[in-house]
């Protein structure tokens, strides 16, 4: 016989989305159960590199977000303490030639329209701020709002401190059905294990976001987009910002199915060296794809040849959850009462969880949110389907 257990809120998913939406209700004084068919932090949490960027982003809602949760992170880093290794570093992105220069110098005046912090660094001073920069770059420009934290850690704590303010976690446990009522408003969920009652139920699903919104009888199209990261061995500390070439920021914002690759290197306190990024839709396709590391290899090298006589010590591949748009889905699903939708993040998930999990909690609660929520509206794909 199943256990029967009473909540406010159910959130469906222990990566950092999850574990920011329950830590908010739990803070707001709901009642929040967390469910997750694996460990915590075991999807694409697990496979990120744990940035917190503005740096890659143009103005508009996502950017937005961005900036909302940039704030966020700051105090949650107040609290966390060293934990989640939190590191306000600052992001450097570099241009080649003169063309990628006045790219990124129109792309940085509209983002400071909105906020954005940046300053244009010569390329004959780009060595100040990395001394093992290859040389002869044309310049770029520093963001000192980006940071990063290591995304396990961060979805580890802010789940221990929802638990601490009475929230309930069921790890291990896939959800087999969302339960509604006679009026078709969501009533909880059931597990293999257990049903949970709620008059409420967060799809923090990730990249399986879409397959949790059909148990709800609603479609979401959140797709898999693979990706690959490189680990190298401890080093001092070689790379000192994230450090990307500025073809990474059209990577981010292309649609593209086909494999493209960027360069992408950070340090963490740890001491290796991440290198990434690369992108493709290849379903969740796991195979260990040798083409794409030597790419990414190549292309670290190229922006710190230092890097070419160091050892790469693993490899790890993750499935960022896509959608159309590029926007996440966030807030309350108009076609069934009491299903919120936090997922859809692509590669910003890390970046964008505070913000996320705090609109959530302010719906959840009736608060005013802090943002317009209207173009991460869940239901906002119906038209292309009629």
């Amino acid at each position: 016989m199943l256990k029967r257990s009473l909540h406010d809120v159910v959130v469906i998913g222990a990566g950092v989305v999850g574990a920011a939406c329950a830590y908010y209700a739990a803070r707001a004084g709901l009642a929040v159960a967390v469910v997750d068919r694996g460990p915590v932090a075991g999807g694409t949490t697990g496979a990120g590199e744990g940035n917190l960027l503005v740096s890659d982003k143009e103005p508009g809602p996502e950017l937005d977000l961005a900036l909302y949760s940039t704030g966020l992170w700051r105090e949650l880093a107040a609290e966390l303490g060293e934990a989640v290794e939190y590191e306000p570093k600052g992001g450097l992105v570099v241009a080649s030639g003169e063309a990628g220069m006045a790219a990124l110098r129109k792309f940085a005046a509209h983002q400071a329209e909105v906020g954005v912090e940046s300053a244009e660094i010569a390329g004959e001073r780009l060595r100040e701020l990395e001394p093992h920069l290859a040389e002869g770059l044309a310049g770029g420009f520093h963001y000192p709002q980006d940071a990063q934290v290591q995304p396990a850690l961060a979805a580890a704590h802010l789940l221990r401190a929802a638990r601490a303010a009475g929230a309930a976690l069921y790890l291990g446990e896939a959800v087999t059905a969302v339960r509604t009522g006679a009026d078709g408003a969501v009533t909880g969920v059931v597990t293999e294990r257990r049903t949970i009652e709620a008059p409420a139920v967060v799809n923090a699903a990730g990249t399986w976001g879409g397959e949790l919104a059909e148990l709800a009888g609603v479609r979401l199209p959140v797709m898999p987009r693979r990706g690959f990261v490189l680990v190298t061995e401890p080093l001092p500390r070689v790379v000192r910002h994230k450090v990307y070439a500025a073809d990474y920021v059209a990577d981010v914002a292309s649609g593209s199915a086909a494999l493209q690759t960027s360069a992408v290197v950070e340090g963490t306190p740890a001491g290796p060296v991440l290198i990434g990024a690369s992108r493709e839709r290849v379903g969740f396709d796991r195979t260990l794809s040798v083409e794409v590391l030597h790419r990414l290899a190549a292309n670290a090298v190229k922006l710190f040849p230092v890097l070419a006589e160091v050892t790469v010590q693993r490899a790890y591949r993750g499935f960022r959850p896509y959608l159309p748009d590029h926007l996440p889905a966030v807030g309350a699903d108009a076609r069934v009462a009491g299903l919120y939708h936090a997922c859809g993040h692509e590669g910003a998930g890390i970046g964008l969880a505070p913000a996320t999990g705090r609109l959530i909690a302010d719906q959840l609660t009736g608060q005013p949110p802090a943002l317009d929520l209207t173009p991460f509206r869940p239901d906002r794909f119906i038209e292309e389907e009629s």
